[in-house]
């Protein structure tokens, strides 16, 4: 499999970076069980300085931090610090102040009325809990534009601080539930975000270059965000996450490298085992890639903010629930990925997938805006239809 997939895995990123429109620049990396069996890199890190892509580059990860986020709070669980049934606001008091906007009046000043029912952690685990974005949400969009509500990006305890969209529980609706998470698992660790992070995961994985704070070193392989334009066009940007932020955001803060990331997705194709110690109990790992939705389904995304976001599904068509804290797509994907997988993705189109039934996972990694580029999505989906068509040829031969 390895010579056959490395050739046509090559083969996506070479014409992802050379066709038109391209991306600047990728990583994109399959582990089994045990180790990485392809690991890739094309194109520049940034189209106006000469530095090339490389598999030790440096990304802002965005929402594929949720993942590492949940993990932290089924290890509460799993001690019996954390119940994700009690209402959240027992740990963190703030997320009890929320209210359920109706809509504005006349004078164009929200609506606002107590939830039905309190916020509990599994909510926010599986975004139920009633919260969204700016750049996915026209309410949120109208308060950040007219009420100067701020964006989650400047890291603060007030871009936390917004009304629910309905009452917890209702529906799924993608947003700040995990930043809350973190927030939940710093009450009960009594420490930051990335510290519990440092000691509890990332070093029994040994991801020795993830972290909510650039090192200057670090950022001598940052790779650079580029804003993709009407006419296909990549213009790179001066982005860069709060340096010192005041909040470690549990849903999109880290930085890191694509090897990194792996190793933390062979933790979970190992039933929580890492390569320096356990982080999960295989019990809870179970558990946790279980849909936690009951029957109500992932919606499409849809974008308000157009230099942020296109409007953008996975497998369309096809029905995803979600577990703890992960998509699940409940039928074989077009790629060939099995029903029951997991994955998810981040804002910059950064995609990945855990593949535990058959023991591989893998992630693809650009940095563009908006999120659902259609050059960095065809080139994932590409990438991964590629390995399970070379998966299925093994197994057939």
């Amino acid at each position: 499999m390895n010579t056959n997939f490395t050739a046509a895995a090559d083969a996506v990123l070479n014409d992802v970076v050379t066709s038109t429109p391209r991306v600047p620049g990728v990583v994109a990396m399959v582990t089994n069980r045990h180790r990485n069996i392809y690991e890739g890199a094309a194109g520049k890190r940034r189209l106006d300085r000469p530095a090339e892509m490389t598999t030790d580059s440096i990304f802002a990860i965005f929402s594929t931090t949720k993942a590492i986020t949940a993990t932290a709070v089924l290890q509460l669980v799993e001690e019996g610090k954390l119940d994700l049934d009690t209402p959240a606001k027992r740990y963190a008091p703030e997320i009890g102040k929320l209210q359920v906007i109706e809509g504005f009046d006349a004078q164009g000043e929200p609506i606002l009325r107590a939830p039905k029912r309190d916020i509990t952690t599994r909510m926010l685990m599986v975004h139920t809990a009633g919260l969204s974005y700016d750049f996915i949400n026209h309410t949120y969009n109208r308060l950040a534009q007219e009420k100067g509500q701020p964006s989650v990006i400047t890291a603060s305890k007030a871009c936390l601080m917004t009304p629910l969209l309905f009452d917890p529980g209702e529906r799924w609706e993608y947003g700040t539930n995990l930043d809350w998470c973190g927030q939940i698992v710093e009450a009960i660790r009594g420490c930051r975000l990335g510290e519990v992070f440092q000691t509890r995961i990332f070093e029994p994985l040994r991801m020795k270059e993830t972290t909510f704070e650039l090192t200057d070193a670090m950022r001598q392989r940052l790779a650079g965000i580029h804003a993709r334009g009407a006419d296909g066009s990549l213009t790179p940007m001066d982005f860069e996450l709060p340096a010192k932020p005041e909040v470690h955001m549990g849903g999109h803060g880290l930085y890191s490298t694509i090897g990194d990331y792996m190793r933390f997705i062979r933790m979970w194709l190992n039933d929580g085992v890492g390569e320096h110690g356990r982080v999960l109990k295989a019990e809870t790992v179970r558990m946790a890639e279980k849909n936690q939705l009951g029957d109500k389904k992932v919606t499409p995304i849809t974008g308000v903010i157009p230099s942020l976001c296109n409007d953008a599904e996975f497998f369309p068509g096809q029905s995803k629930s979600w577990a703890l804290s992960f998509m699940v797509n409940d039928e074989e994907a077009p790629t060939g990925r099995p029903a029951g997988a997991l994955g998810w993705a981040g804002l910059a189109n950064l995609f990945y997938w855990i593949d535990r039934q058959n023991g591989f996972g893998g992630f693809w990694a650009t940095q563009i805006l908006p999120f659902g580029d259609p050059a960095s999505f065809i080139g994932y989906m590409n990438f991964e239809t590629a390995f399970y068509q070379s998966l299925k040829q093994r197994m057939v031969s």
